[in-house]
């Protein structure tokens, strides 16, 4: 694994360090959280395609329940860092390896077994989250994907909303998902190879 934390996630270092790279965030789009090859992958590796010739990223779109999410973040790991006596490295992303062709961007790394992934979810979708009391499926991909990438032992999924009970989960690593995971990650940085070199 590798570590990047010089410069901070959201800005234009950030973006460009992800330009092209498969990351932890869209791994749905590479396997089902079953682990089953993704039909939205095809579809994906063009786009990042097209980053990797063109050099850019198009911008991202950002709805004001993202931006609100953004915003309470912070608040969100200060509980975190109260409730386990910790504290948060926050990074701005982490490489598979020295080809980075994989990544994933943790909202902290703890210690040197574990990780945070942090989600501020409009109050409905929350409460749902509470009364399931899981890591929510939306999600199995990019936790076991953080897992994959830096390595680590464990992830803590910490669901935030103020004013309502927060959902911590922590998420072991499940090595069946990861083995799925890392040969469709590998089949598609081949695929990904062959579009460019077609276009190109």
């Amino acid at each position: 694994m590798i570590v990047v934390d010089s410069f901070t996630q959201g800005t234009e270092e950030w973006y460009a360090a992800r330009c092209g790279v498969i990351t932890a965030s869209n791994f749905d789009k590479v396997v089902t959280s079953k682990g089953a090859p993704s039909k939205q992958s095809t579809k994906y590796l063009y786009r990042l395609a097209a980053e990797r010739v063109t050099g850019t990223v198009p911008q991202s779109y950002t709805n004001a329940a993202m931006q609100r999410g953004t915003e309470i973040e912070p608040e969100a790991r200060a509980y975190y860092e109260l409730m386990e006596d910790v504290s948060v490295r926050e990074v701005a992303l982490c490489y598979r390896d020295e080809e980075k062709t994989v990544s994933c961007s943790p909202d902290g790394l703890v210690g040197d077994e574990g990780g945070l992934e942090i989600k501020c979810p409009l109050p409905e979708t929350h409460i749902e989250y509470l009364l399931a009391g899981k890591l929510p499926t939306a999600y199995i991909q990019q936790v076991q994907g953080s897992l994959y990438v830096t390595g680590r032992e464990w992830w803590d999924f910490l669901s935030y909303c103020p004013g309502l009970k927060p959902l911590q989960i922590r998420v072991q690593r499940d090595e069946a998902f990861i083995a799925k995971l890392e040969a469709a990650l590998d089949a598609a940085i081949k695929n990904l190879t062959q579009i460019i070199g077609a276009i190109s």
